[in-house]
């Protein structure tokens, strides 16, 4: 019988991993919701605003604490460059989605949004040279099949209300390009900063490019619930982010890609779930779904997943092979 020492210590990485991006994965699935009730009392920019300014409070106190600040002094200029225009980049991205809110339910604007492993794929191909295999393209081709059986019932254009739907769908694909853009600048900085220190400076730079653009008026008029709805906001940055990043230390990216899928999933259970309970009942109400959406949905889920998780299966059984 063979012994393996590090089995205990790799089952105990792998549960890591799961509850660190079970939690990434919940976070994310419920934020629309509150970015949805956000929309009633304050403007994306400045509800953007704040929760990278709340974010940035605890992170630079963190990474203050455990002495991680000094990486910053040994970036070049077309790092710091780089730097920037992530900054920039992710601004997009977190503003252009709440504004997606206003045309879209959130698992709508969540599950158009999953379309985002798909450009990173392309991303590593283009500017990193990974490989990607025939299965990983036929998955592009269902996925594109998925999106048009989902939201099919506003592909006509004669309809005033799919006018709105389609141009919420361009929102959050503008969304999804600039959240792309701003993982591959990441990944390119990731031997010269820390994904906590990357962070910290974007949350830096969006608090100074977004204040003179916010009005902070809204803050004097918003009541208890309503704090409540920003901070949560504010709040769900530090853990989702924060999570995810630990669950890359502890899981292969593909199974981590993988687990995110499941977002939109979680998005459409949270709505279903607040409009049952009555919750809010002027600002959700039950998305559109038949049987093609349905459909769609399962198609859209499964080729992300396969996607992501495809490389894993093929390095499996190469290493399988090899022992045999």
């Amino acid at each position: 019988m063979v012994t393996i020492v590090g089995q205990p210590q790799a089952e105990n990485t792998a549960k890591l991993g799961l509850i660190f991006v079970s939690i990434a994965v919940f976070f994310w699935g419920i934020l629309p919701i509150a970015l949805k009730l956000s929309g009633q009392f304050i403007d994306a920019i400045t509800l953007t605003w704040f929760r990278f300014l709340m974010a940035f409070v605890v992170t630079l106190l963190i990474q203050w604490r455990f002495g991680n600040l000094r990486q910053f002094t040994a970036l070049s200029k077309s790092q710091w460059l780089k730097l920037c225009l992530a900054g920039i980049l992710l601004m997009f991205n977190y503003v252009s989605f709440v504004y997606s809110l206003d045309y879209l339910a959130p698992g709508a604007a969540q599950l158009n949004f999953q379309t985002s492993p798909f450009f990173l794929a392309f991303g590593g191909v283009l500017f990193f040279k990974e490989k990607i295999s025939a299965v990983q393209l036929s998955c592009f081709a269902t996925l594109a099949l998925g999106m048009l059986l989902f939201f099919h019932p506003h592909l006509s254009f004669t309809d005033t209300d799919n006018h709105q739907v389609m141009i919420g769908v361009m929102i959050v694909q503008f969304s999804v390009m600039s959240w792309t853009s701003y993982a591959l600048l990441q990944k390119s900085l990731a031997s010269q900063l820390s994904p906590s220190n990357i962070l910290l400076f974007i949350y830096f730079l969006g608090i100074g490019v977004m204040a003179p653009f916010s009005s902070f008026g809204h803050f004097n008029q918003m009541n208890t619930e309503q704090w409540g709805v920003a901070i949560f906001c504010g709040a769900n940055t530090l853990i989702a982010y924060g999570c995810f990043a630990q669950a890359m230390k502890y899981w292969p990216t593909a199974q981590v890609s993988a687990m995110i899928a499941l977002t939109p999933v979680l998005s459409f259970s949270a709505t279903a779930l607040v409009v049952s309970f009555g919750w809010w009942v002027d600002v959700f109400s039950a998305d559109n779904i038949d049987a093609l959406s349905l459909l769609g949905i399962v198609l859209i889920i499964a080729s992300v997943f396969a996607v992501q998780i495809w490389p894993l299966m093929v390095k499996r059984q190469h290493v399988k092979a090899g022992i045999q």
